[in-house]
């Protein structure tokens, strides 16, 4: 039971106004609505509240404002109201009156020291990410193995999540039946700004804007709790939190409490739950990591939620089973990222465009400076070279891009008086130079002995095991690096991020190296001689690439940044001596690249050995590469060497930026070999490989994992057959990243339409292509099931399958009940007359279907009449192909009633489908009242002059086509002529295709004189194709002098026709003179 009779109020009656007075806030701020209204009623019964003064509390907006009405009015009717509403509230609601009077004033004493230490410069840059968190379903496999840099380099800065939460909803439930969760953990690399996170939530709470249904958040940091052996619970609050005197009203679950750890990657201790001792008793000492883990599990503290932050790796301490609810903090989006730069240069904003110009130029750096710790000394770096380059030659500068360049000028900045705040002391530049030599020296051994034991946070006697004079840690130069936090009972250092302990901890081991004579990792006892520092240099590298959890991998890129020139040129006369690399450069690199002879075995380990070889500045074997990606010429140069220089470009390259383009170059063991780098690839081609099935297995084990991100896959003219497709169905049922498939000229065959269609509900894909797979009938209709229950394909292409009328006719039924699928391509499948009838039935109901392919489908008038019947109900279909088909003359009066009653459709192709002179004619007459189609095709249908002269007609008075295709239709040149006289008239043709007709000089001439006058299409930037017209040197004068007065247009194709040399160059001096910008084809 909480010890609340010890409060005086509970035994002794003091006046009632003092009370009502002494709890006025708790009242207002304890009160919940249902509550008022209950006293509201007990007032009014008592006649102490009359009706008015009722109605103009409630009448306030907010809560708290009715509340402190209500009180107002009983605190000016004397000590009988004032008493009456305090034994109202004691006799109705103890655990209120409890609340008011013992717990309401310590949670008033906590929320000002939290407002107090919390408030102090928090509203320091954006801070506007930290809002909304994404809700993740737990750590991926990159998370609980990769460091943090590795992560953000091999995923680009991007997680394959959906769903956001905001902060103020962090701790509610997600749904109506759900209820909120215990365990929280919220996961971000290191620099993301967790501890940022925390100080928002905890300030913001504070000031009572979110969560006001917890009564109290203790905010611990695991830096605190290292400097503690033993605890118990109520101890852990009554030390951390003096103010809070009644520690069992949290232990005991009597007031809702959220406890808050963060920073469990700096925790001294790990984790161990399987080997926890179970402890219940929130008053018994335990070891500091077994009350952890007991409180996690719930065995103590059990009403308590609690708040878990940590970098990913060490989150991975904490059983999944345990965590309730898993979030992670986005880095900077762009805008987030120049806000934060034009922060950093309030003063110049010139220096932070140039600034966030070189960041962006550099694809790898500008993912890193996602991380805003990590922009920050990116930015400073760039900076700090900016402003000193003008002063210096270029052959002396470089824009810094390496890791090793970006962090030399950091240090290079932080040694110098450049620093953005004023140092704290004046010294001479040699004074300065051997106090950071010193200084740098102490505080990289540190570093580097920390990292060996992944120790972040260090304390007094840890600066004093290592020799650091404390005095020392008050410079200015330490101030830059070490940060320092003081506690009432401790003080804590840390390296401002992560990236500084290990270039520190690279600079310490390289100076070492060179002189020592036993293994710089065995801190203490003795080891092996190891004599020069190339022996030291190999041991470094070969225990970065034995380190399961990959901690060392920065730290090795350092040391082999530090062998490169330009760092050397940056630190020489500083940290490191000037040309001492040159000795070992040449030998490193050979190391590095021994390496990479992996026998087709690529892993982050092999990919980081090539962000070595870039530190160092050797890039030969990826530039090789890269030069083979761009010209698409892989094939047969994948040795294991340029493996790992492609796994590596598949991060870092620009080419792989809009598509990765690995078609006709891989092999089964080669694709194995690259699937940890395939995984992050948004755009992945892999056509033309000859993969098999086999190779299906290995991708969907690819896309069945939580880190792919792969979000378009195309396999396109493979050897897959149904076996394989079975294998990527099955990944798919649990893929949460892939949108659109490509499996065209394959051989699934029906089977493997069956197995992507078992499947479908599970899919995310909006786009699907089998194109070319002989699926038939049968794969027809199991995909006509899937359609059924799928809504979220939009686009399915199923050309070249023969299908047949009875799969046309499945997949029209399917199409009566789907309102998602927006494309579907069904050319080439022997659809027919009785398929056509079918999807017409389907069209009359389905206004969904925007796009529609029936090219190359056997066809006629009888078929076509049912589908233009249906146009003229439907209200979706925008283009709609019918090339290649046996139309007719017939079908030229049905297509001209569709085209009167429909007002949707935007492009309609009926060429070669013989319509001749009749079918054109009709058509023509039509599209006079039309007001909605733009492109119409018509080549290749004999329409001939009569056809011509009734599309003219039509030209002159139609406002909206824009598009009309020609070619081959048999116009001569009195068609010419007439078409001539309707471009006089009509201002909305862009394109025009007269390829392959007969128009000759007479049609010439009258087309030249129509190109004078006509608007639209010189205004519009119209193309006139007028190829293949036997034009000659008499129509090649015409052009060239219409084109004299034609200034707008753009394109020209004169193609075929013998206006000769004379006639080209004619027409090319029309142009130079008059239209610069319009390009002839001669």
């Amino acid at each position: 039971m909480p010890r609340a009779c010890s409060d005086p109020t509970l035994q002794l009656s003091s006046p009632a106004e003092v009370w009502i007075n002494r709890y006025r806030k708790q009242l207002v701020r304890s009160i919940s609505p249902q509550f008022l209204e209950e006293i509201i009623c007990y007032l009014r019964r008592l006649d102490l509240l009359t009706a008015e003064e009722a109605g103009r509390a409630q009448e306030e907006s907010s809560l708290p404002e009715r509340v402190r009405a209500v009180v107002d009015v009983l605190a000016d009717k004397g000590s009988y109201a004032s008493q009456s509403l305090q034994t109202f509230i004691e006799t109705t609601n103890s655990q209120l009156y409890l609340h008011i009077t013992v717990y309401e004033p310590m949670v008033q004493k906590h929320l000002e020291s939290l407002q107090s230490y919390y408030g102090n410069g928090l509203e320091t840059g954006p801070l506007q990410r930290l809002t909304n968190l994404l809700l993740v379903e737990g750590l991926t496999d990159i998370q609980q193995k990769e460091h943090d840099i590795l992560q953000i380099e091999a995923t680009k800065g991007l997680r394959n999540v959906s769903k956001s939460i905001p902060l103020e909803k962090l701790f509610l439930p997600l749904s109506r039946v759900s209820i909120p969760p215990r365990i929280s953990v919220t996961i971000g690399v290191a620099g993301i700004g967790k501890s940022t996170l925390v100080k928002l939530f905890v300030y913001t709470w504070a000031k009572g804007e979110i969560n006001r249904d917890i009564i109290f958040v203790l905010p611990l940091t695991f830096r605190e709790l290292n400097t503690y052996e033993k605890l118990s619970a109520e101890r852990l609050i009554c030390l951390a939190f003096p103010h809070i005197t009644e520690p069992n009203c949290i232990s005991a679950g009597a007031v809702r409490t959220l406890l808050i750890l963060d920073g469990l990657d700096e925790f001294k201790t790990p984790l161990d739950f399987s080997n926890t001792v179970v402890c219940t008793d929130p008053k018994k000492e335990i070891q500091v990591d077994n009350l952890i883990t007991n409180i996690i599990r719930g065995n103590l503290l059990q009403e308590a939620s609690v708040w878990v932050t940590s970098r990913p790796t060490a989150a991975s301490q904490i059983p999944g089973g345990l965590v309730d609810r898993m979030t992670e903090i986005q880095g900077f989006g762009a805008a987030e990222m120049k806000d934060f730069l034009d922060q950093m240069y309030l003063d110049n904003r010139d220096l932070s465009s140039q600034v966030l110009h070189h960041i962006r130029a550099n694809r790898s750096l500008h993912i890193m400076c996602t991380i805003p710790s990590f922009c920050w000394i990116s930015g400073s770096s760039i900076g700090y070279y900016l402003k000193h380059s003008t002063n210096q030659s270029q052959e002396t500068t470089v824009v810094p891009k390496t890791l090793s360049e970006i962090y030399s000028y950091y240090f290079k900045m932080a040694l110098s008086s450049d620093w953005p705040e004023k140092p704290r002391e004046t010294l001479r530049i040699e004074q300065a130079v051997n106090n950071s030599k010193k200084l740098v020296g102490s505080l990289g051994r540190l570093a580097f002995y920390g990292l060996l034991k992944k120790k972040y946070v260090f304390y007094e006697q840890d600066m004093k095991a290592y020799g650091i004079d404390l005095s020392l840690l008050q410079s200015s130069l330490c101030s830059r690096l070490l940060l320092k936090e003081e506690m009432q009972s401790f003080t804590a250092y840390y390296f401002s991020h992560l990236t500084i302990q290990e270039f520190l901890a690279a600079v310490y081991y390289y100076t070492a190296a060179k002189r020592a004579i036993f293994d710089l990792f065995t801190e203490s006892g003795m080891s092996w001689p190891k004599l020069g520092f190339l022996n030291h240099f190999k041991s470094a590298v070969q225990r970065s690439l034995q380190a399961e959890d990959r901690h060392l991998d920065i730290f090795v890129r350092f040391l082999s940044g530090l062998l490169s020139p330009q760092v050397n040129k940056l630190l020489s006369g500083w940290l490191l001596v000037k040309d001492e690399h040159n000795s070992f450069r040449s030998q490193a690199i050979s190391f590095l690249q021994g390496c990479l002879n992996t026998d087709y075995v690529i892993s982050s380990r092999t990919v980081n050995t090539m962000h070595c070889l870039y530190e160092i500045q050797h890039m030969e074997i990826a530039k090789t590469v890269e030069a083979a990606m761009k010209n698409e010429s892989l094939a047969g140069m994948l040795t294991p060497v340029n493996c790992s220089a492609l796994a590596y470009l598949l991060q870092v390259s620009d080419v792989c930026m809009e598509e990765t383009n690995l078609s006709n170059c891989l092999t089964y063991n080669i694709c194995k070999s690259l699937l940890s780098q395939l995984l992050f690839c948004h755009n992945l081609r892999l056509d033309n490989n000859q993969f098999n099935d086999n190779v299906m297995e290995l991708l969907g084990s690819v896309l069945s994992v939580k880190d792919c991100q792969i979000q378009k896959l195309s396999l396109a003219e493979n050897q897959i057959s149904n076996k394989g497709t079975k294998a990527l169905a099955r990944s798919l049922m649990v893929n949460r990243s892939l949108m659109a498939l490509d499996l065209r000229s394959n051989s699934i065959g029906p089977t493997g339409a069956k197995a992507l269609w078992l499947l479908c509900t599970a899919w995310l894909l909006s786009s699907g292509s089998l194109q070319h797979n002989n699926i038939k009938e049968d794969g027809a209709t199991f995909l006509a099931e899937a359609l059924l229950t799928n809504h979220r394909l939009t686009t399915l292409h199923l050309q070249k399958n023969a299908i047949g009328a009875h799969g046309a006719r499945k997949i029209a039924e399917a199409l009566k009940q789907n309102c998602t699928l927006k494309e579907l391509t069904l050319s080439s499948n022997s659809v027919g007359d009785n398929g056509s009838v079918a999807l017409a039935e389907a069209l009359k109901v389905n206004h969904s279907l925007q796009n529609l392919d029936l090219q190359s489908n056997s066809i006629s008038s009888a078929g076509v009449t049912a589908l233009t019947a249906a146009l003229c109900s439907n209200k979706g279909l925008i283009n709609l192909n019918l090339r290649e088909n046996s139309i007719s003359k017939e079908g030229g009066p049905a297509i001209a009633h569709a085209l009167r009653n429909n007002s949707t459709l935007r492009k309609l192709d009926l060429a070669a489908n013989l319509l001749y002179d009749e079918g054109g004619k009709a058509i023509a007459l039509a599209m006079k009242e039309n007001r909605a189609l733009k492109s119409l095709h018509l080549q290749e249908n004999a329409i001939g002059d009569e056809g011509m002269a009734a599309l003219a007609a039509a030209l002159k008075v139609n406002t909206t086509l824009a598009d009309l295709h020609l070619r081959m239709a048999s116009v001569g040149a009195t068609g010419a002529q007439a078409l001539a006289e309707a471009l006089m008239f009509n201002k909305s043709l862009q394109i025009l295709d007269l390829r392959g007709n007969y128009i000759g000089v007479a049609g010439a001439k009258a087309m030249a004189n129509a190109l004078k006058v006509n608007r639209s299409l010189r205004r519009l930037n119209a193309h006139a194709v007028l190829q293949e017209n036997s034009l000659g040197m008499d129509g090649a004068i015409c052009i060239a002098t219409a084109l004299k007065g034609n200034h707008g247009l753009t394109y020209v194709n004169l193609q075929g026709n013998r206006i000769g040399q004379s006639g080209a160059k004619m027409i090319s001096d029309a142009i130079r003179t008059n239209s610069p910008d319009c390009v002839v084809d001669v």
